[in-house]
């Protein structure tokens, strides 16, 4: 991770592991996907990165969806049901990570610490 760089943490404000990774992720700032949506850029490369991991499978909405709707593409899903994105999606520089689970975790607070101690 740079130091000083941007995180922005895409997901809902809603969502309780959105909020235990802002509370986590000292200066991310939350992006409400219902309300901003995911900026195009972040999309693609998102999509390009974890592809169909990126859709919640598990969600109620998911289970909401025909059958037709599911056949969608991703991106189309994502920007009509934004509950449907896996979250959070958290965009540091020009990395991302998806989840909130121990690899993502150890990977953002330990690049955390490394860049408060150099600094």
């Amino acid at each position: 991770m740079k130091t000083g760089a941007l995180m922005r943490v895409y997901g809902l404000k809603t969502c309780d592991t959105c909020r235990k990774a802002l509370k986590s992720l000292e200066g991310a700032v939350l992006v409400d996907i219902r309300a901003e949506g995911v900026p195009d850029d972040v999309m693609v490369r998102a999509l390009a990165q974890f592809g169909e991991k990126l859709l919640n499978r598990r969600s109620t909405t998911w289970r909401g969806l025909s059958e037709a709707e599911r056949q969608g593409r991703p991106a189309a899903l994502i920007a009509a049901h934004p509950a449907v994105m896996k979250r959070p999606l958290i965009e540091v520089g020009e990395r991302l990570y998806l989840g909130w689970d121990k690899d993502v975790q150890a990977a953002l607070l330990d690049q955390g610490r490394s860049c408060q101690e150099k600094g």
